[in-house]
């Protein structure tokens, strides 16, 4: 009997199911998954939104001169394809630069207003109260100011992105977390030097944020503004043809910047993702 028990397989030293190489190929395989249905969420967003604009349509529960079906709104792209990337490329460079020019304008006055409490008092309620004026209503001024073309286009721009930009700066460099600003006392830091080391760093994902609802605000900038002030971009198109009656054309152009928003907002994300990489590890270990 000893000999059989002997010859009888070790049956404990068998891997567990959730070890070995298969189970961590299974991890990986399941993280794909999961990516690749992460990745498909906003397509079958898209889906679905495109379904129940067709249905509405199809149903005229809104007049078809109003809102035409989806197929007519790519008809209309399809036709004048040249034409309709031309004024996308025109409004795309209205929103790059002058959500560059606020951008880099509201990091620095966040700055300045987050370097000295009297700055912040003598100035804060006067952006609040620029802020608080309806943009479009200073339309025609700029146009009176500035004349027809980007130059109050830009300003529009700049006007609609520039108070978040501020804001989110300023806030980010006033709200050091408590063991940063210690470790900086620990260090007998001078001012620079925690400004660099510690203060922007740690500021850079509030930035970000401001940043990143400045992005669809540009892009809303630059439409208003070519209604107003444009001699062409996406803006002048849907003015023209909706004017016209073709609200097909003018849905396409709607869609495109729609699109443009998408895309840039997306590659923000991206440099936010480069830039920042210790926020995305600290948020996936939680």
């Amino acid at each position: 009997m000893a000999d059989v028990r002997s010859a009888e397989p070790a049956v404990t030293a068998a891997p567990s199911p959730g070890t070995g190489p298969v189970a961590g190929s299974t991890g990986r395989g399941s993280g794909l998954r999961a990516g690749t249905g992460a990745a498909l969420l906003p397509v079958a967003g898209l889906l679905i939104a495109l379904a129940v604009w067709w249905l509405i349509a199809r149903l005229e529960l809104v007049h078809p001169a109003a809102l035409p079906p989806p197929g007519d709104v790519l008809t209309a792209f399809v036709d004048k394809p040249a034409q309709m990337l031309e004024h996308t490329w025109a409004t795309l460079l209205e929103i790059l630069i002058g959500f560059a020019l606020s951008a880099v304008a509201g990091v620095l006055i966040g700055l300045s207003l987050a370097s000295s409490r009297t700055v912040e008092q003598m100035f804060t309620p006067l952006l609040v109260a620029v802020n608080a004026v309806p943009k479009i209503t200073l339309g025609p001024l700029l146009v009176v100011a500035l004349g027809w073309g980007q130059k109050p286009i830009l300003t529009m721009v700049f006007l609609l992105c520039f108070f978040p930009i501020v804001l989110s700066t300023a806030t980010g460099l006033t709200t050091t977390p408590a063991d940063l600003a210690e470790l900086v006392r620990s260090w007998n830091a001078s001012r620079w030097q925690a400004f660099r080391k510690v203060r922007f760093p740690a500021a850079l994902p509030q930035i970000f944020v401001g940043l990143k609802v400045a992005m669809p605000l540009a892009a809303i900038g630059a439409v208003i503004g070519e209604f107003q002030a444009g001699e062409d971009g996406l803006g002048y198109v849907i003015l023209q043809y909706a004017g016209v009656g073709d609200t097909a054309t003018a849905w396409a152009a709607i869609m495109l910047v729609a699109l443009v928003s998408i895309l840039l907002y997306s590659a923000l994300l991206l440099v936010e993702r480069i830039a920042l990489p210790w926020v995305r590890e600290t948020t996936s270990s939680h």
